[in-house]
């Protein structure tokens, strides 16, 4: 189902993956917002990865460094030639942000399963609580592609400087408008203030899936965001509250439809509305 995608390559249906459980080429991996939710039953065969403990650094508040992810890359039995499908809870909100921790740190391999675990629990396939025991593997991550992110500074500059990059917050219009903090169903914890960074679009990331959390389809996601100011002749940056619901909108803008310019603010709201002296609207 490639829907007229730039990239059809890094998506992949259930039906696809659940021929191959046993690849030995291909690694599945589970990143979820709950992270009790593996331990629960999980595909055959995937490994779980913590966002909290394995996909940052707790203390520094930034991604891993490049010898823990490939620590990380490792110790779950991938090396760099494995293939690694990726799906999660949310909508693969966590799985979309590993899926560009990965583009970040340059692996060629890498696939979001449409739909995530809802869809594949929907579909009654099988699940299991075994934790899969995968030979450990050499990992050699590439020096950090800095060009898929966004850093505070680099937006505070062009907004100074008033440079035409095209801002997209896809947080919730509650979160947008200053009214939270954060998701309703999730702590109000983070940012000091609430609102939005200057002339930024709201776009929630929900608005890109169908109600199975599937991707949209092509024509339908470029009308949602060009209707709002959000061309691939742009350099765009999306941001949300942690960085990884616009990790969801930087993979469809970035590789369902080929934008070239795509940067993940994983700063995002909880650095921005904290910072002395940021510009805020409301």
């Amino acid at each position: 189902m490639a829907q007229g995608y730039a990239h059809p390559e890094v998506l992949v249906e259930t039906d696809w993956v659940a021929q191959h459980l046993n690849d030995p080429k291909i690694r599945i991996v589970e990143v979820d917002v709950d992270t009790s939710a593996y331990d629960q039953g999980h595909i055959p065969g995937a490994v779980g990865w913590n966002y909290k403990t394995q996909l940052q650094q707790p203390v520094v508040r930034d991604v891993p460094s490049k010898a823990d992810f490939e620590k990380l890359m490792g110790q779950s039995g991938i090396d760099n030639n494995t293939t690694v499908i990726l799906y999660g809870d949310n909508n693969n909100w966590f799985a979309a942000y590993a899926f560009w921790l990965l583009k970040y740190y340059g692996h060629k391999d890498a696939k979001l399963m449409n739909g995530g675990r809802a869809k594949w629990l929907a579909e009654k396939r099988p699940t299991t609580t075994e934790v899969p025991r995968h030979a450990a593997k050499t990992y050699r991550a590439q020096e950090p592609n800095q060009n898929i992110r966004a850093y505070r500074d680099q937006i505070l500059t062009a907004l100074l400087q008033k440079k035409p990059i095209a801002l997209v917050d896809v947080r919730s219009p509650a979160e947008y408008s200053g009214q939270l903090l954060a998701p309703e169903n999730l702590p109000q914890e983070g940012a000091q203030r609430g609102g939005h960074i200057p002339g930024a679009a709201n776009i929630p990331w929900a608005t890109a899936v169908n109600q199975d959390g599937t991707f949209k389809s092509a024509e339908e996601l470029r009308q949602l965001y060009q209707s709002k100011g959000l061309v691939p002749n742009k350099e765009v940056i999306a941001y949300c509250r942690i960085g990884e619901r616009s990790s969801h909108t930087w993979f469809v803008l970035s590789q369902l439809l080929g934008y070239p310019n795509v940067r993940n603010y994983d700063g995002s709201w909880t650095e921005w509305g904290s910072v002395v002296g940021a510009p805020i609207e409301r």
